[in-house]
């Protein structure tokens, strides 16, 4: 983008903020100081080179220092998380799972100048419509007076504060729970834990049941199960499920989706309706599965019963996309090539495993990957 094009955006996007309601004192000050960032869309046009197993982002996010540290966090700050709590219905080991995952516990919230990042994703025209959203509303922000222009740091991608709320999740969500007349995210942790919370709540949460938990499938289990329907915990049980130390599942009214994030090979997980809530927040299941199993250590749960294989492959987009167009032209649709290991993917995926004899659990295995004739080799 060349200097002139970036300056008329500047002023359409000043325009549209103060047609917003932003003062134009705001709008022009933090107009005059934004910057094209190109670090910001070299990030944005960064596709990751190999696709993540369970097992890596996983053990990337719960391990022994985050589990400890997250227990210490619960401890001291045990009066304003019970708060958050009674008000919200959302347990305290929860917040305290989004907060270590989010920024480590406040220790980096990202450095980059949040209007200039807005502003160059907002100018760039892969999704202007949405960053164009950003922008105004982080201006909102500023002119409100929750945090100085020049102190609205936080990442390439806009997200802000102890807990990296979106400006438009900020605006909706965010509250002042300190009383000082300012919802501050980056230095009030009463107010980010109590926004959480809110966030949560909005969504959802369900104080009465927890996350999910992790459970043993019988011998034989049909994978085809773990497509994302919900269903009675009794029709779970029916199916000889059991919690994940052999016990029968409890006698409760609820209904739960099944998730094997890592194949047969891996650990299952029903999820009750607070999953759902969780990706709300981000629409990854690895992480819901994180958020979910961290809260479960920080409030004293031990590991898992089986952990996630370390020994499954770890494929390029390029790989993914071979296999894709492979599935489709042996008449498994996997919809268009794409090099992301989508629902069509695997679906495309079990429905060539039960031809083939194998395990239909929807996992680009090396023996599935041979059959097909996909190259493991990089």
């Amino acid at each position: 983008m060349t200097d002139a094009q970036f300056h008329e955006c500047k002023q359409t996007l000043q325009s549209k903020a103060i047609d917003a309601g932003v003062s134009e004192s705001t709008a022009r000050s933090v107009m005059a100081d934004v910057n094209y960032l190109e670090r910001v869309i070299e990030l944005d046009r960064r596709q990751p080179e190999f696709t993540t197993t369970f097992a890596d982002y996983f053990n990337r996010r719960v391990n022994e220092a985050r589990i400890n540290k997250g227990r210490e966090m619960l401890k001291t700050h045990r009066e304003l998380l019970d708060r958050v709590t009674r008000e919200t219905g959302v347990p305290a080991p929860y917040l305290v799972s989004f907060w270590g995952l989010e920024t480590n516990y406040g220790s980096y919230f990202g450095k980059m100048p949040v209007p200039s990042s807005l502003a160059t994703l907002a100018c760039d025209p892969r999704r202007s419509t949405f960053f164009t959203e950003q922008f105004v509303a982080a201006l909102q922000i500023i002119d409100e007076g929750a945090i100085p222009a020049d102190q609205m740091e936080g990442s390439w991608a806009g997200a802000m504060g102890h807990v990296q709320f979106m400006p438009t999740v900020f605006l909706k969500h965010a509250v002042d729970a300190d009383g000082d007349g300012r919802r501050d995210l980056w230095n009030s942790l009463p107010d980010a834990m109590m926004s959480a919370g809110r966030f949560l709540q909005s969504m959802g949460w369900d104080g009465d049941y927890r996350w999910g938990r992790e459970v043993l499938l019988p011998e034989n289990f049909d994978f085809g199960m773990a497509d994302g329907r919900r269903l009675p915990l009794d029709e779970w049980r029916s199916r000889g499920i059991t919690d994940a130390f052999g016990n029968a599942l409890a006698q409760e009214p609820i209904e739960a989706a099944l998730v094997v994030p890592s194949g047969h090979k891996g650990p299952a997980f029903l999820v009750y309706s607070n999953f759902r809530v969780i990706m709300g927040w981000n629409r990854s299941e690895f992480y819901a599965v994180s958020v979910g199993h961290l809260a479960d250590r920080i409030a004293g749960a031990g590991g898992l019963q089986n952990p996630p294989p370390e020994d499954q492959p770890t494929l390029s987009r390029d790989q993914v996309i071979q296999l894709q167009e492979t599935l489709n032209e042996r008449g498994y649709d996997s919809g268009k090539p794409d090099g992301i290991m989508g629902s069509n993917t695997r679906k495309a995926i079990r429905e060539f495993q039960k031809s083939e004899g194998l395990v239909a659990d929807g996992m680009p295995s090396e023996p599935l990957l041979q059959k097909l004739g996909v190259s493991l080799d990089s």
